[in-house]
């Protein structure tokens, strides 16, 4: 018999959970223990399994989001859409979310089935319930209204979208998310000299022009002791980028990026700019089986411009990525403009959700998609001859 079982933190959760099949490093107990050991202030995460007999087939990683006006909105945010916003979040989203996925990071790293033994509506189902249950939970311990649920991140090509039965059923609304920038790294590149060698004359001039800018600065891959001693420094960068976004659904925890490097050592790699003794810069990305995934980065705003520090650190990603052979650098979404100037193609996503008040429903809801993850219009360069 199919059911589903709710678990609030890593240690509750079953052995068999690491021994799937998943090619999913965000899905596995390492990744989830540094994201419960620092998530957050307004995210806490639940997982959810389900069963067949007693055999695990099936996982689910759930975050309830609570919205705080002050961690969404930022001293950078234009002012009215500071009023609007605030009124969204007052009428329409007050309360919490439910988010099949992780909010933190681009790409779907909520869900797997094994679907040998499950298909993917049974699956979904179960999900459903596991939902109802958790909303159930959060009204009687917290006394919070689950107010949206969402499905986030499915590329056009996921089979995720042939659930049509269950989409209608559950009254989910699709919507179209940001794309998710992508180089793939092709099998003559194995080197970061024959990547740029495909290159236009006008980018690799570019390309020349970045590294000119930034021989000054040392680059340093950073041990677990070293992002202890720079931990400050470090929060105090992101924040630098963070805070400069217009609109943002959380705020990292301060020891986030000491805990991934302590869960999952030589898989997260987190590298910094020096100018002398002063770290002015860095970035991070995580190591997910043949593709490697860029984490969250930071600069000193004064100093970014002079020394091309994010091109930079996009270049040395995609080295990193071609040299030790994976097959994608994924680079998420935001800067895509820049992003394509390196070689990274956009791959269209879509999220599916719903209102939990079937008076606001659909029609509202898509105003607060468009607004809080609008879909913009840029232009794509195409760096390669």
């Amino acid at each position: 018999m199919t059911h589903f079982k709710l678990y609030h933190s890593t240690s509750d959760l079953p052995a068999s959970w690491d021994a799937l099949p998943i090619q999913d490093a965000f899905l596995k107990t390492p990744f989830l223990r540094a994201l419960e050991a620092s998530s957050p202030a307004n995210i806490s995460t639940y997982f959810l399994g389900v069963f067949n007999s007693e055999v695990l087939v099936g996982i689910a990683v759930i975050q309830r989001v609570e919205m705080y006006f002050d961690d969404v909105f930022r001293k950078t945010s234009n002012k009215f859409f500071k009023r609007c916003g605030k009124f969204l979040i007052s009428k329409i989203v007050k309360g919490n979310a439910l988010i099949v996925g992780n909010l933190m990071h681009t790409g779907q790293h909520g869900l797997y089935f094994n679907s040998e033994y499950i298909t993917q509506d049974v699956f979904l189902d179960q999900v459903s319930q596991g939902l109802q249950a958790l909303t159930k939970t959060v009204k009687e311990q917290f006394n919070k209204k689950i107010r949206i649920i969402g499905f986030k991140d499915y590329f056009e090509n996921d089979l995720f979208h042939s659930s049509i039965d269950f989409f209608r059923k559950e009254k989910l609304y699709k919507a179209q998310a940001q794309p998710n920038m992508i180089l793939e790294v092709r099998n003559d590149w194995s080197s970061l000299e024959e990547y740029i060698t495909t290159f236009t004359k006008k980018y690799r001039r570019r390309f020349k022009t970045a590294r000119k800018k930034s021989q000054d600065i040392e680059c340093k891959e950073f041990s677990l002791d070293d992002v202890r001693n720079f931990s400050n420094e470090i929060y105090n960068l992101y924040e630098n980028v963070s805070d400069n976004a217009s609109i943002n659904s959380f705020k990292l925890h301060d020891n986030h990026f000491y805990q991934l490097k302590k869960e999952l050592n030589d898989n997260f790699k987190i590298y910094g700019y020096f100018l002398g003794e002063q770290l002015i810069g860095f970035y991070s990305f995580i190591k997910n089986h043949n593709k490697l995934e860029t984490y969250f980065l930071g600069y000193n705003q004064e100093l970014q411009q002079q020394y091309q520090m994010y091109l930079n650190m996009l270049f040395d990603m995609a080295s990193f990525g071609i040299e030790h052979q994976f097959k994608q650098v994924i680079f998420a979404r935001t800067a895509m403009e820049i992003k394509s100037s390196i070689g990274a193609k956009p791959n269209n996503m879509y999220i599916y959700l719903k209102h939990t008040n079937n008076i606001i429903a659909n029609t509202v809801l898509k105003l607060v998609v468009k607004y809080a993850n609008p879909v913009r219009d840029w232009d794509e360069r195409h760096p390669f001859s």
